[in-house]
């Protein structure tokens, strides 16, 4: 009997672990739906930046961009509009929430899938800060380097 019951606690024990936080599954129940980007910018930087983001496009391609985060099964997309310096179209993604273990913020993180949800890219992903996250309104950046110097992109969505 003793058995069983410290099998049962151990089972308890690793499906807790195995669970996500309760701050992550708010986050993912706020990330779930359709967003549109409405500015990307350079955080406490001065002068012209112009650059590819997730290895995909410019920066200004994805102003007005669409992004869809699914909650159920962690896959979603994102939209840019055609233009002439943009290749628009449907870009599939899968997506989580990190909560990081040094208590700093939570990260969303995605990488690219095909139509059929499989990896295209061999793993690669991307990660960004969650600065902010209401109902209606979302602040994600990405620290980067440009000539060895730090610099910050900051998105701003606003939920459809």
């Amino acid at each position: 009997m003793k058995k069983i019951i410290a099998l049962f606690g151990i089972v308890a024990l690793l499906m807790s672990s195995c669970s996500v936080s309760k701050a992550v599954r708010t986050q993912r129940n706020l990330l779930s739906g359709t967003w549109v980007l409405e500015d990307v910018s350079y955080k406490d930087n001065t002068g012209n930046f112009s650059s590819i983001l997730f290895n995909d496009a410019k920066d200004i391609c994805f102003e007005d961009s669409t992004w869809f985060f699914r909650d159920n099964n962690s896959t979603g997309r994102y939209t840019l509009s055609s233009s002439s310096l943009c290749n628009g179209g449907d870009r599939y993604i899968r997506w989580s929430v990190v909560d990081r273990a040094d208590g700093s913020t939570a990260q969303l993180q995605f990488k690219f899938i095909d139509a059929d949800h499989k990896d295209i890219d061999g793993g690669l992903g991307y990660r960004l800060n969650i600065a902010s996250l209401t109902p209606t309104d979302m602040v994600l950046e990405s620290n980067n380097r440009v000539d060895g110097e730090p610099i910050t992109v900051v998105y701003r969505f606003a939920k459809k």
